[in-house]
């Protein structure tokens, strides 16, 4: 009656006449949703609050990392340069947030939290504390013009694959870091690589890809301002995932409402 499932082969779900509900054990459902046979059942994601701080944790991380220069010391490690730049408060650098669900609201709130200045960008208006929202594409080019470090956590629609695009770079100030930590195909890679090695953007981590495991030969790994991350950002410790789908499991047994069904039209 219920699928537990992380990526299943297509078809195989429509192999199971009794099936009442799909949970997936990951975040993102673009790989389920991909399949044309998907049962008609409530597709549920998990949302699990160790996935969530973890999430949180690596972006606040990474925001520090290039807020406070550490890629510039690597550089100068290098070249045995010992050259200090004067720290500046986290409230002089504006960290925007490109996607404002369970895990990009709450890696917003903790940016704020920690003094950065933080804007938010999703498909409706967010109200969150410390966070200046930004909403539909119409409001993009606002959102991207005042970042110094942008942060994806967007879910993968045919909205918005290959979004992190040449035009979308071309629109952050000049020297913006680019933290990508979503989908894959949100990223045009060959456009990264020319904005960076134009100089336009002072550099990016990435932990997610159209290929995983990386090729060896992937010209990301070589780059000295391009930092690749094994898709580790996040993750659900086993005890607390487990309460997330026993949860489920105990609402469809009891006729409740489950929680964080996936809303098949937009996504996610």
């Amino acid at each position: 009656e219920v699928a537990l499932v992380w990526r299943p082969p297509p078809g195989l779900l429509a192999g199971l006449p009794n099936l009442r509900a799909v949970l997936s054990l990951g975040a993102g459902v673009d790989a389920l949703l991909a399949d044309p046979t998907l049962p008609a059942v409530p597709l549920c994601r998990m949302v699990d609050p160790s996935l969530t701080r973890s999430m949180s944790e690596y972006a606040l991380a990474l925001a520090l990392f290039y807020h406070r220069r550490l890629d510039l010391y690597e550089e100068q490690q290098r070249q045995a340069r010992w050259e200090m730049e004067m720290p500046r408060p986290a409230a002089s650098t504006t960290v925007g947030v490109m996607g404002l669900g369970e895990l990009g609201a709450d890696a917003a709130r903790t940016l704020a939290a920690h003094g950065f200045r933080v804007h938010g960008w999703s498909r409706g208006r967010k109200a969150i504390d410390g966070v200046t929202s930004f909403a539909g594409r119409g409001e993009l080019g606002s959102f991207l013009e005042a970042l110094d470090i942008v942060i994806c956590l967007l879910p993968l629609t045919p909205e918005t694959e290959n979004i992190l695009d040449a035009d979308l770079f071309a629109r952050l100030p000049a020297g913006a870091c680019l933290v990508h930590l979503a989908r894959g195909a949100h990223l045009v890679e060959r456009d990264l690589l020319d904005a960076v090695e134009r100089g336009h953007l002072r550099g990016a981590v990435i932990d997610v890809f159209r290929e995983e495991p990386l090729p060896a030969d992937h010209p990301f790994w070589r780059h000295p301002r391009i930092r690749v991350t094994p898709h580790t950002a996040s993750y659900s410790l086993p005890e607390t995932g487990a309460e997330v789908v026993a949860d489920n499991i105990r609402r469809l047994r009891e006729g409740r409402p489950l929680r964080h069904v996936v809303r098949r039209e937009r996504g996610y």
